[in-house]
């Protein structure tokens, strides 16, 4: 579904890696990979040996995510998903909601706060779902943050992704 989004990128960029290479593999086997490290959860490096190599792999992932091609690939999948069970592509309603997650030790005290209603120390992720319960978008702050502010946030991010 989205090859074609993607040999289109390909073919609009000419430019060639940091190394001087000029995409030696497949772009769906680059998607495999990472779809294949997002899924184990394993480490760049121990990606199997039948996938493109880690260097390659993070290249493309870190480039479209720097370059927003992973939003926008996000976006047509979400798009096609709804049309498929007979939605429009956007939606007519957004669900939003906050959720306050407990931190880690060792993650910086910059970026957590104390959620007082909740008596949780940490972060707090705001998600936008469809109908559907699809990701429109997310929001990540501290938890000391207002569920106004987020709200508020979300609502921006939504509007980025949506035309309605």
């Amino acid at each position: 579904m989205i090859g074609p989004f993607l040999n289109a990128w390909k073919a609009k960029r000419v430019a060639v890696s940091v190394s001087g290479r000029e995409g030696d593999y497949d772009l769906r086997e680059i998607v495999n990979a990472i779809f294949y490290q997002n899924r184990t959860r394993c480490q760049w490096a121990y990606l199997p040996h039948d996938l493109p190599p880690k260097s390659a792999t993070y290249y493309y992932f870190a480039l479209w995510r720097d370059d927003g091609t992973d939003q926008v690939i996000h976006d047509l999948l979400r798009c096609q998903a709804r049309e498929k069970v007979g939605r429009r592509e956007d939606p007519s309603a957004v669900v939003l909601d906050t959720q306050s997650i407990r931190a880690a030790n060792h993650v910086p005290a910059a970026t957590t706060g104390k959620d007082a209603g909740k008596k949780v120390s940490g972060r707090k992720r705001g998600p936008a779902v469809d109908a559907l319960g699809l990701v429109i978008a997310v929001v990540v702050t501290a938890a000391s943050v207002t569920d106004n502010a987020i709200g508020i946030r979300l609502l921006d991010k939504v509007v980025e992704h949506t035309r309605r």
